[in-house]
């Protein structure tokens, strides 16, 4: 049986985050990656919604021992679900993963209705601004100048940034691995030393000129970094 591979993109992040990863790894691996329900209207805090939505995901496709690979937000929602379910996660990768400390300021209402702002913050996210490719600005601007999506982005930022892990990450035991971007200015590199230091069971591997989104704007060097890790 495969090894599965719970791939989890950030706030404005979508299944085309890991493209890279997903070629690289699809024949040998069961990868999974699922849209997180950002957007859905519920009551709940919104981490803890999708933190139960990965548990029942996990559930309905009967996996187990499932190695985690999360982004930014997606990493926030993997570290609460190990911390959680221990005895369902083999594995944990966090690149660029909020929970410590995240800038996600976008700005003003007019500026993000601004697609020349929009595009200014997206290329922001890397450390080579042409990895903000059109489609992927249209991407982000359709969504903050989408006022539903963007309210649920604000409360899902507010429950990030009240969902602080510091004290859970010292309960993690699970072999984690770190993958950051020297450059990353929405988590900084000082961020992903934190992480280290309070993950028991942590390698951190530090990727230079590159920010935010490793696996998008460095995927050879994440996949090369990520291989020996999946396969111990």
């Amino acid at each position: 049986m495969k090894q599965s591979l719970i791939l989890l993109h950030g706030l404005f992040g979508g299944l085309s985050n890991w493209e890279g990863v997903a070629a690289h790894f699809g024949s040998r691996y069961d990868i999974h990656i699922p849209r997180l329900p950002i957007y859905d209207d519920h009551k709940e805090d919104n981490l803890e919604y999708l933190v139960n939505y990965l548990d029942t995901y996990i559930t309905q496709e009967n996996l187990e021992n499932v190695t985690l690979i999360g982004n930014s937000l997606g990493g926030h929602v993997a570290i609460l679900f190990t911390h959680r379910h221990p005895e369902k996660v083999a594995k944990l990768i966090l690149t660029g993963s909020s929970g410590l400390y995240e800038n996600t300021n976008m700005g003003s209402f007019p500026k993000r209705s601004s697609y020349a702002y929009i595009r200014e913050r997206v290329a922001n996210i890397f450390y080579d601004p042409a990895t903000a490719t059109d489609t992927l600005v249209d991407e982000v601007f359709s969504t903050t100048t989408d006022i539903r999506k963007c309210f649920r982005i604000v409360k899902t930022a507010k429950s990030a940034n009240r969902n602080y892990v510091a004290a859970l990450l010292p309960e993690i035991h699970t072999p984690t691995l770190l993958i950051w971007g020297e450059n990353d200015k929405v988590t900084p590199p000082d961020v992903a030393q934190e992480f280290h230091h309070y993950l028991p069971n942590s390698t951190l591997v530090m990727l230079p000129a590159c920010g935010h989104a490793p696996m998008m704007e460095k995927p050879a060097a994440f996949n090369a970094i990520l291989e020996p890790f999946l396969a111990e």
